[in-house]
């Protein structure tokens, strides 16, 4: 499977702010946007005045970042949010959302979504009672998400729990801390999506 490999402190610099991909560390003095405010590379200090196009690349990479998803699995979430009755932009965000590896990030049973999607491709989350190992699972209104017992008691899950269990879960979702169970209320509306991303632009790129 084709992944990101290389330092993910760069695309936080590229994109000039934080996409919390190092967990605990973005929240500390040690973040990289923090301490240079400037885009990677020889030529990032530079400042250039983006085309109507450079600003739409822009923000559907922004878009991919903070979700950890690959260009053509981006694509073809697009299409399924093109065929959805609803705003475009506002259905490919409530698809990526969705996605098992985002839910468990929501939830506070990870610290962040590269770990969260790390911890579900090792089997440690079931979704409705049966183990699921692919991050991308897109989950329905209902459904269930718990971590497995044999990890609930690992020196890991006491470590995330003690760094990210304090978060606020978002209000479609409902959080049984004590069982360590997450429940999908309903999918999310725009509203409840923080990220600040322009998914106008994304559906402005695409539709060229």
């Amino acid at each position: 499977m084709a992944r990101y490999t290389d330092a993910v402190c760069r695309l936080c610099r590229r994109e000039g702010e934080k996409l919390f991909l190092k967990g605990e560390r973005c929240y500390t003095n040690k973040c990289s946007v923090t301490r240079r405010v400037y885009a990677p590379g020889q030529h990032g200090q530079q400042k250039k005045k983006l085309s109507e196009y450079g600003l739409q690349l822009r923000e559907k990479q922004k878009a991919r970042r903070f979700y950890g998803v690959l260009e053509s699995q981006f694509r073809r979430y697009f299409e399924m949010a093109v065929k959805r009755k609803g705003i475009t932009g506002e259905n490919l965000l409530q698809i990526l959302e969705s996605r098992l590896d985002n839910v468990v990030y929501r939830l506070g049973l990870a610290t962040s979504r590269p770990e969260a999607r790390q911890l579900v491709r090792h089997g440690h989350f079931t979704v409705n009672g049966q183990k699921v190992d692919i991050p991308s699972y897109l989950l329905k209104a209902g459904d269930v998400v718990a971590v497995r017992d044999k990890f609930k008691n690992s020196e890991k899950m006491k470590s995330i729990i003690e760094i990210a269990g304090g978060k606020v879960v978002p209000k479609w979702l409902e959080f049984d801390a004590e069982n360590l169970t997450g429940k999908v209320v309903s999918l999310p509306e725009r509203e409840d999506i923080d990220l600040p991303i322009k998914e106008h632009l994304i559906v402005e790129l695409y539709s060229k």
